[in-house]
């Protein structure tokens, strides 16, 4: 199985570009964060990213550096000659899906260092009641409490 699904940001603007035959195609790179931090702060791994058609179009038309997004896709090795005749191997995702993550005024709302503005969500996950399911009182249940 070949299955890959990532949560990222864009590290760059969007370039779509077409093929002869008339393909939209969109190289990118998605920083997407790791789980285990070093020094307190999220590593990050820089992957790349083909999207086709459609998926492209759009991309090009909503997205910009630094937006939030969703991919699906499959891991795809290819290898080519450079002009210096050395052989180059590429591992990339081919995206079979890009799904948008952030609405358009999360996008164009950034704060002065350029960074998307995330107020909004860490004000929502703020305003969450926080409650500790391992404190407070215990059931007393018999087994003739059971419906089974």
């Amino acid at each position: 199985m070949n299955s890959v699904n990532l949560i990222g940001r864009l590290c760059k603007e969007v370039d779509l570009r077409k093929t002869q035959n008339g393909k939209s195609v969109v190289q990118f790179t998605l920083a997407v964060n790791r789980i285990a931090k070093t020094q307190g702060q999220p590593d990050a791994d820089f992957i790349n990213c083909v999207a086709w058609n459609k998926s492209a179009d759009n991309m090009a038309q909503y997205l910009h550096k630094g937006s939030l997004i969703g991919v699906t896709g499959n891991l795809q090795t290819r290898n080519y000659e450079n002009n210096q005749g050395q052989k180059v191997y590429v591992t990339e995702v081919i995206c079979n899906n890009v799904q948008f993550l952030e609405s358009k005024n999360d996008t164009t709302s950034q704060n002065s260092y350029g960074q998307p503005n995330t107020y909004g969500t860490q004000q929502k996950s703020a305003m969450a009641p926080k409650y500790d399911y391992m404190q407070g009182d215990t059931l007393d249940i018999n087994d003739s409490d059971l419906p089974f």
